[in-house]
């Protein structure tokens, strides 16, 4: 399920999670469980929710030790109820006991990110409006948590600022925040970067849109615009520019997206999928034999 970036990714995630927890060894399973103990546990849902990060658990156990066995049961992306087992670990336990904690934070991590996202995602069903993430994610984590949104059902917005132009407020602040900024600054991405990357500026109100309407951007950003004003943007870009794409976005919640999405844009980027949503509930119970 991971592609070869985020493969990578897990793996020095999972490599500097190991060290800061093992460290020089278990302490506790060392004096504790025999070495030749063998054993068998199982992954197990305590809350309704979407499961991801299945790979970065199997992971865990692959470099923790390559005897121990790794299954999982449904699929990263799949619903689960409470009580729903989600993969099953054996081997020996001492290496099953050493990278149970880190594992469960793999998992609780971003099973939480993708059950929050399909909240989202069903709060606008039948809308053509997609949710997408933000920047906002935990350093290192990205592409993992970008992953975890994929699983709930969301999109991603770009990875980084270096497969996106997004011309900002604090962009256009400091080159003078007025009509001609707004233009000089599209033109000038545009000749440095031609279409080879999309080119989303974002505006505060109704006067600036119709300016970066004129410019021909892929995708204008309507910025913490209450509704009746992001119908009204949508009425304007249909009649000027009808192929540029409207994205709404902040202080967006769960309880405000479906109004969002009903006006009519076609994106709204939420950054409380990565920087807020809290872990699934999902616990490593021992299988007596």
């Amino acid at each position: 399920m991971f592609t070869p970036p985020e493969i990578i990714a897990c793996r020095r995630l999972v490599e500097l999670a190991l060290q800061e927890d093992v460290g020089a060894g278990d302490l506790t399973t060392q004096a504790v469980i025999p070495e030749a103990l063998e054993g068998r546990a199982v992954f197990v849902a305590r809350a309704a929710g979407v499961v991801a990060g299945l790979p970065a658990a199997a992971l865990v156990f692959a470099t923790l030790d390559s005897r121990v066995q790794f299954e999982p049961l449904p699929r990263d992306g799949d619903s689960v109820q409470r009580g729903t087992r989600l993969a099953k670990v054996g081997g020996p336990m001492r290496s099953v006991l050493s990278g149970e904690r880190t594992a469960l934070n793999f998992l609780q991590h971003l099973s939480g990110i993708a059950t929050q996202t399909r909240r989202y995602v069903e709060a606008v069903a039948g809308l053509k409006c997609q949710v997408l993430d933000t920047r906002k994610t935990l350093p290192g984590w990205r592409l993992l948590e970008k992953y975890a949104v994929r699983c709930g059902g969301g999109h991603n917005h770009r990875v980084g600022l270096f497969d996106g132009v997004l011309i900002k407020d604090n962009h256009l602040s400091a080159l003078g925040r007025g009509k001609k900024e707004i233009v000089a600054a599209v033109e000038a991405a545009r000749k440095l970067h031609g279409t080879a990357v999309p080119l989303e500026i974002e505006v505060d109100n109704l006067a600036e849109l119709d300016e970066a309407l004129r410019c021909g951007p892929d995708i204008v950003l309507l910025d913490n615009m209450p509704p009746e004003q992001m119908r009204e943007a949508v009425r304007r870009r249909d009649a000027v520019a009808p192929r540029v794409l409207l994205e709404a976005s902040g202080g967006v919640t769960l309880a405000t997206v479906r109004a969002i999405a009903e006006t009519g844009v076609d994106r709204v980027s939420v950054g409380a999928l990565t920087h807020s949503s809290p872990a699934l509930d999902i616990a490593l119970d021992y299988l007596q034999e």
